[in-house]
């Protein structure tokens, strides 16, 4: 099979090296995609959002299957573009519908969505600028701290936690000013839920569904989940706490409901749906939905992922994933998130930059990274690569991950210097 892979960042350099083992594959190709998945394939620059682009490649290099990485293209429709298309209509696309990928481009929908099908979450409502007077009345009626999202795609920096009224005052007024641009137009206000996160990760075929390995990701630039929201600095997988009981309970009360609610309100998803989980008190409550995988959770997630993963997308497009069988290794990854000085704000780009990568143990994934034009590998992006460590305990597989991205060297590096270590109390030293 010829797969087009699209996307650039970590989750696809994470995807391109997973589907690379898969004996399936005959050529993969990844659009544009960055120095580090040319390693598995062949680049091609041309942007998933460039439809027309993307439709002459796929008749061009006779591809069997795209795998859509990231959100944007999801939400624009790309699915829907090759169903219309008589060119294009038979070739599978993993990813949902533009009505699916709504579960994560507009969070007002989705907050409906989870009412309407019975899926536990937070206390909310969404508001618009002309609204504001209500939005304040409704945040007067919560305890702090207040959590106030953009409704659409923000880049995962959408999100503000308020602790006191004053504050959130002050950053709903951001968000109708404009900070998010049309993301922000509408405000979904949400009581906060007291407990600790994990990143859940289903692939459907629209009927079927599997769980793929679980993971905590870190949202916030500093230690100790400091200062502003980034698109994360950090994951690791498994998660202590997601034992066969909590587990259960997410299969039962949020992953059943919504494959079932995605049917029955005509929504065709064949794709990755990532849900964002709060446990609260050992029950689980959902944050949010994405329409694909999370990044960086991709990173610590695919090393974990035994099973072919070529193979489960073929069982999605055929709507076979009955059949499937996912197995895991039995191994603890952590992914630390490398980046560049002043991100999530204003940072410099084009900064050579150098890593060796000598564990074994280690992977190195690249996400804001280029080809300058002397032919050295410099800064693109706030988040430049992810140093994972594979190992077969937490504390390892973080000793590893610390250990490999002090190799990674350029000016301005950054990384938090606590991921997993809230975890750690749960294991025994």
């Amino acid at each position: 099979m010829n797969i087009l892979l699209l996307g650039s960042g970590g989750r696809e350099h994470a995807l391109a090296w997973k589907i690379s083992q898969s004996p399936l594959l005959s050529k993969l190709y990844i659009a544009p995609g960055n120095p580090g998945t040319q390693d598995f394939g062949e680049n091609i620059n041309i942007s998933p959002n460039d439809f027309e682009q993307v439709k002459q490649t796929v008749i061009k290099l006779g591809i069997s299957m795209v795998v859509v990485g990231p959100e944007d293209p999801l939400v624009n429709g790309i699915h829907d573009f090759f169903l219309s298309d008589n060119e294009l209509k038979n070739i599978p696309v993993i990813g949902p519908t533009k009505k699916g990928a709504m579960l994560e481009g507009s969070k007002d929908f989705s907050k409906g969505f989870m009412i309407r099908h019975g899926i536990p979450t937070a206390r909310y409502q969404s508001f618009k600028a002309q609204h504001k007077h209500e939005a304040m009345r409704f945040l007067s009626e919560l305890k702090s701290p207040y959590v106030l999202k953009a409704d659409g795609l923000a880049a995962g920096k959408g999100v503000v936690i308020c602790q006191s009224l004053s504050e959130a005052e002050e950053n709903l007024n951001h968000f109708f000013d404009g900070a998010f641009g049309e993301a922000g137009k509408t405000v979904i206000i949400e009581e906060f839920l007291h407990g600790i996160e994990v990143s859940v990760f289903v692939l459907t075929d629209g009927k079927s569904y599997v769980i793929l390995p679980e993971a905590k990701d870190y949202k916030r630039i500093g230690d100790g989940d400091t200062g502003l929201n980034t698109g994360g600095m950090g994951a690791v997988s498994p998660v202590p706490f997601f034992d066969s009981i909590f587990r259960l309970k997410v299969e039962e009360c949020i992953v059943k409901p919504t494959i079932k609610g995605l049917a029955g309100e005509g929504i065709d998803y064949k794709g990755f749906i990532f849900v964002g989980i709060m446990n609260v008190n050992g029950e689980p409550y959902v944050i949010e939905y994405n329409a694909r995988m999370g990044d960086p959770e991709t990173q610590a997630v695919m090393p974990r992922l035994k099973t072919d993963i070529l193979e489960l997308f073929v069982q999605t497009a055929n709507q076979e994933l009955h059949n499937a069988k996912v197995e895991f290794y039995d191994n603890t990854t952590a992914a630390v998130i490398v980046v560049s000085e002043g991100y999530p704000g204003v940072y410099k780009k084009g900064v050579e930059v150098s890593f060796a990568n000598s564990n074994s143990h280690a992977i190195t994934f690249h996400a804001g990274t280029a080809i300058g034009p002397n032919g050295k590998l410099v800064t693109s992006g706030g988040r430049v690569m992810a140093s994972v460590g594979i190992e077969k305990d937490l504390r390892g597989a973080l000793k590893t991950a610390y250990s490999n991205a002090q190799e990674i060297t350029y000016d301005g590096k950054y990384y938090r210097t606590d991921i997993g270590k809230d975890l750690l109390k749960n294991q025994l030293p």
